[in-house]
C-alpha cells in the first residue's frame, strides 16, 4: 500500500530498519542536553513508524520532537543500519508544512525570506568598505551570519585575503536560502537566481564561501546547478587557505571544532587541520573530533526555535575545550562561532575564532 506521506514513500524501509541498539541516543546532541528519549533519532523514527502504522496522526503534537533536530548527522555516522536520519527528518518536516503544521519560528523564517534578502529581516548589512561586483578571479560569498552577526570575523577574513594578494570581489549577495530545506520549505528560487546572476557578472571562475551551509547549497542543490554548468568552482575557505604559507606562528594551546555542515555533511576534516598545524605547534584535539565531533547546537533551525537547548549543546562542546586546557578554539563556520561565543561562560578563558580571523590577528601582531 502506498504511503500517505512522502517521508513514508521515500524512507519507509529506512524507518523500519531503526533497531533497538540506541547508538544514536549516545551521540544525539539534543538528547545529550535534554535527556529526553523522544527527542533523539530513534525516538523520532519510532514516532514516524507510529504515523505509518496509523496509530498517531502527523500533526502539531509532533512539532516538538520532529522540529527539534539540528540535522547534525551524528546519528547517521553511528547507525549500524545506515538510516539517514537527517534526510528522513527533513522530509517529515516538509510533509508537516504541506499539511499546515510547522514550528512558528520556522514559519517565520520562511515568511522573512519571502520579503527580505536575509534571515534576519535587516535592510542594511555591514558594507565592509569594499567594492562589490567588480571583475575578479574570485567571489567571496559571506553568508547571512557573517554579514549580519559576525562582522568582525568577516572583516578579518577580507583583510587576510588582501594580505595574501587574492584577487577577489564581494557581491550584493542575498541569502542562499538553503536552510529553508532543513525546516520544511523549498529553496527560494528568486534568491538563488539573484546570487547566480551576481556571481556570473563578475567573471569569477571560483566562489569562496565562508559559510559551510552556503558551500553545501551551491555545490549540491539543483537551484544552483547553473554555476557548475558554466564552469564556476565552489570552494570553502578551508580548502582555499590550505595552499598558503602565512609566515606566522603561535605558542598557544589551540584546538579545532568541526562544524557539522563542513565535517559530517561534506567530509572536510583534514584541510583545516593542515592549515592550523602550520601556525600552531601546540595543536590538540578535543575528546570528540572529526566525524565524532559534538554539534554546537546551531543547525537545523534549532538556534532560532529552541534557543535554551541550543546553548546547552554549545556548552557541552565548550566543556571539552576547557577540559583539555585550550587557549584558542578555532572553527570554520560563523554559525558555530556565533553559538559557541554566546554559550561561553565568563570563567572560560579561551578565545573563539574562525581560523582566518586568528591567522589575520597573528599577522597583524607580527608587523
Amino acid at each position: 500500500m502506498e504511503g500517505k506521506y512522502d517521508f513514508e514513500r521515500n524512507y519507509r524501509e529506512q524507518i523500519l530498519k531503526c533497531s533497538r541498539c540506541g547508538f544514536c541516543q549516545a551521540v544525539c546532541p539534543v538528547y545529550g542536553s535534554t535527556l529526553r528519549p523522544a527527542l533523539n533519532a530513534r525516538g523520532k523514527m519510532l514516532l514516524l513508524k507510529e504515523v505509518m502504522d496509523g496509530k498517531i496522526d502527523l500533526n502539531d503534537e509532533l512539532i516538538e520532537s520532529l522540529f527539534q533536530c539540528t540535522t547534525c548527522a551524528s546519528c547517521t555516522e553511528s547507525c549500524p543500519s545506515g538510516v539517514e536520519v537527517a534526510e528522513v527528518i527533513k522530509q517529515a518536516r516538509k510533509d508537516m508544512v504541506n499539511i499546515g503544521s510547522c514550528h512558528p519560528a520556522f514559519k517565520g523564517m520562511h515568511q522573512v525570506l519571502e520579503k527580505y534578502t536575509n534571515i534576519y529581516a535587516e535592510d542594511e548589512p555591514e558594507n565592509f568598505e569594499r567594492e562589490r561586483g567588480k571583475k575578479a578571479q574570485y567571489v567571496y560569498f559571506i553568508g547571512c551570519v557573517g554579514a549580519y552577526r559576525e562582522d568582525e570575523p568577516t572583516m578579518a577574513t577580507l583583510e587576510l585575503l588582501e594580505r595574501l594578494g587574492v584577487d577577489y570581489t564581494l557581491i550584493d549577495e542575498v541569502c542562499c536560502s538553503g536552510v529553508l530545506e532543513d525546516v520544511g520549505y523549498e529553496i527560494n528560487k528568486d534568491l538563488a537566481r539573484k546570487n547566480m546572476d551576481l556571481i556570473l557578472a563578475t567573471g569569477a571562475r571560483t566562489v569562496i564561501t565562508g559559510c559551510p551551509y552556503c558551500f553545501r547549497t551551491f555545490n549540491n542543490k539543483p537551484q544552483y546547478s547553473e554555476l557548475k554548468k558554466k564552469g564556476v568552482k565552489i570552494l570553502h575557505m578551508t580548502q582555499f587557505m590550505e595552499g598558503f604559507d602565512f609566515g606566522v606562528k603561535t605558542d598557544k594551546r589551540v584546538t579545532y571544532h568541526d562544524p557539522c555542515d563542513l565535517g559530517r555533511h561534506c567530509g572536510i576534516y583534514e584541510e583545516p587541520r593542515r592549515t592550523i598545524r602550520k601556525i600552531a605547534g601546540n595543536f590538540i584535539e578535543m575528546p570528540h573530533h572529526h566525524a565524532e565531533a559534538l554539534c554546537c547546537g546551531a543547525g537545523g533551525g534549532v538556534r532560532g526555535a529552541y534557543a535554551k537547548n541550543s546553548i546547552a549543546m554549545a556548552r557541552r562542546r565548550l566543556n571539552e575545550a576547557e577540559e583539555i586546557g585550550a587557549e584558542v578554539v578555532l572553527t570554520e563556520c560563523n554559525s558555530c562561532v556565533h553559538n559557541l561565543s554566546n554559550a561561553k561562560l565568563r570563567k572560560q578563558k579561551f578565545k573563539i575564532y574562525n581560523t582566518t580571523q586568528f591567522i589575520n590577528e597573528l599577522m597583524v601582531e607580527a608587523k
